[in-house]
């Protein structure tokens, strides 16, 4: 419940920030550069997103500890050095205005937004450690406790840099979020101090666990790393594909505003994954549990989602809630509906991962996430470029039937998995 309860917080960012760009000057331009610079933060986070997964499966006694807190380290070097790359002027040129195509106004916006996302990859890298020490000693309130420091400093930073400061809308959403996550990362380094204490004074882990070293962590991690990847890689190639579609603007800006309202769903699923790893013991003992959990989590979660979405509930939801206009709200309704087996399959797809990282065989989580980006693509280029459909409905659609992929495909892998006993 404390995983569950932090992602939904983490879900509850877009939203609220949605919202608040909404209500500024130009919220059309602000949104869709705020979408466009969001794609890119998070593509350059990827190698750091696993780290929590990483650490709850790897981090079993003070050595493990050491070595993936280095490992973590230089990871979170690269990420910042790569958006540092991006913002280079000619370099951002080439991709905003010319691989991208984003109308000029878009891509003024969106540059100022990467600045101000500097902090994040870092801070996100190593929260994400920590937290996954926390998670792997038990103490997974404390990683909930974390993340309303960070909504609270996310939630006052959009209030002084919007309505007070009336910075543009995209620079309101990457100063916001940098802000919350850099005071995340400090919270998880001070409650995380006693866990990691333990761990380096002997106090706690498994005596029979192997010894990892740091070329069996680049073995492990380095399907993860590809698998964020390629997963992170769907927000700009939807982006790029959204430009060259019927409704390009209305798309960009429409499209962070359905993902929100999505993410707050598939949150629950997302957190699943850490729990699972936590939960399904060395000898896999806790899956029969863990899968009639997943269910019935999934089912339900899934049956909310419906109830927006085919219902005068969505019109209250991106109207009032979220702030669009109704000539925007008007594109919404669809990509709604084609997403809601999305929680559902998010759910079991977590459940895999759990199984598969805990058997350390992380490559068919790799191949599965390159069949969902696959799918995705197809879909797009046959809906959009040949029949025709608006941008942000054939990326959905992608998004949908790609995931599904993603799904169908780790389900042999995860049975293998739990025949075999546990890495040696």
């Amino acid at each position: 419940m404390p995983l569950a309860a932090t992602w939904l917080m983490m879900a509850a960012e877009g939203p609220f920030l949605a919202a608040v760009i909404a209500r500024l000057a130009d919220p059309t331009i602000g949104l869709a550069a705020y979408g466009v610079s969001m794609a890119l933060a998070v593509l350059v986070e990827a190698p750091v997103l696993m780290l929590m997964s990483a650490a709850t499966a790897l981090v079993e006694n003070a050595e493990a500890y050491r070595r993936l807190r280095n490992f973590a380290n230089a990871l979170n070097a690269f990420a910042t050095a790569s958006l540092l790359f991006v913002v280079i002027p000619p370099i951002n040129d080439a991709l905003f205005l010319g691989v991208l195509a984003l109308p000029d106004a878009v891509a003024d916006q969106a540059y100022g937004a990467l600045w101000l996302f500097l902090p994040w990859p870092a801070a996100i890298g190593a929260r994400r450690f920590l937290q996954g020490i926390m998670i792997g000693a038990g103490r997974t309130r404390l990683v909930a406790y974390g993340t309303v420091v960070r909504l609270l400093a996310m939630a006052s930073a959009a209030i002084v840099f919007g309505p007070v400061l009336e910075l543009p809308g995209a620079w309101v959403g990457a100063a916001s979020l940098s802000t919350g996550v850099v005071a995340e990362a400090i919270a998880a380094r001070i409650m995380a101090h006693r866990s990691i204490r333990e761990l380096l004074m002997g106090e706690r882990g498994e005596p029979d666990a192997p010894t990892i070293s740091y070329p069996e962590i680049v073995s492990f991690y380095y399907p993860l790393l590809l698998t964020s990847l390629l997963g992170l890689a769907v927000g700009p190639m939807v982006t790029f594909f959204m430009g060259r579609s019927v409704a390009p603007v209305e798309s960009l800006a429409v499209f962070p505003v359905v993902h929100s309202l999505l993410f707050i769903f598939r949150a629950l699923g997302l957190s699943f994954q850490d729990a699972s790893i936590a939960l399904l013991g060395r000898r896999r003992e806790g899956f029969a549990e863990l899968s009639r959990f997943a269910w019935q989590m999934g089912l339900t979660i899934t049956g909310v989602l419906a109830a927006i979405a085919f219902t005068p509930l969505a019109d209250v939801w991106y109207g009032t809630v979220s702030g669009l206009s109704a000539e925007l709200a008007a594109y919404t309704t669809i990509p709604t509906r084609v997403v809601v087996l999305l929680p559902l399959l998010g759910v079991w797809l977590s459940l895999e991962r759990a199984v598969l990282m805990r058997n350390r065989r992380t490559r068919p989580i790799t191949l599965a996430t390159a069949s969902e980006v696959l799918t995705i693509a197809v879909l797009f280029a046959v809906l959009a470029w040949g029949v025709g459909l608006v941008g942000v409905t054939a990326a959905f659609i992608g998004l949908a039937f790609g995931k599904t992929a993603s799904t169908l495909y780790l389900i042999p892998a995860t049975r293998r998995a739990l025949r075999d006993g546990p890495p040696e």
